[in-house]
């Protein structure tokens, strides 16, 4: 993986400790503009990684993870906490997209297990 590309990652890491900083903070406006490069980025890695299923499905939970914790603190900013149900369809959203990965691995290790064996 080159250099350029490690150190994006780990600058999202810090867009994504800003983010949450401000969230715990209560610094509204400031949170508010920390979604946008944090999701943007995330976007990035997914389309960056999108020929390695593994590092696809992983980005894409990761990308709704950030819609769900950014909907989360928006609604406990301005909409008197009452987007979590919203946060929890990306949240799962996520998952499933991570579960359906995890299942289709399983799947082909066993398949590929069972015809070497016959």
């Amino acid at each position: 993986m080159p250099t350029t590309f490690r150190k994006i990652e780990n600058l999202h890491i810090v867009l994504w400790l800003i983010k949450d900083y401000c969230w715990i903070s209560n610094y509204k406006i400031a949170g508010m503009i920390m979604i946008v490069p944090t999701l943007l980025v995330s976007i990035y890695f997914t389309w960056r990684m999108r020929q390695d299923y593994s590092e696809l499905a992983h980005n894409i939970a990761v990308t709704a993870w950030i819609c769900a914790n950014s909907t989360w603190m928006l609604g406990e900013f301005f909409l008197d906490d009452s987007t979590r149900l919203l946060a929890k369809i990306f949240f799962f959203s996520g998952f499933a997209v991570l579960l359906f990965y995890y299942i289709f691995q399983l799947m082909n290790r066993n398949g590929s297990n069972v015809s070497k064996s016959a």
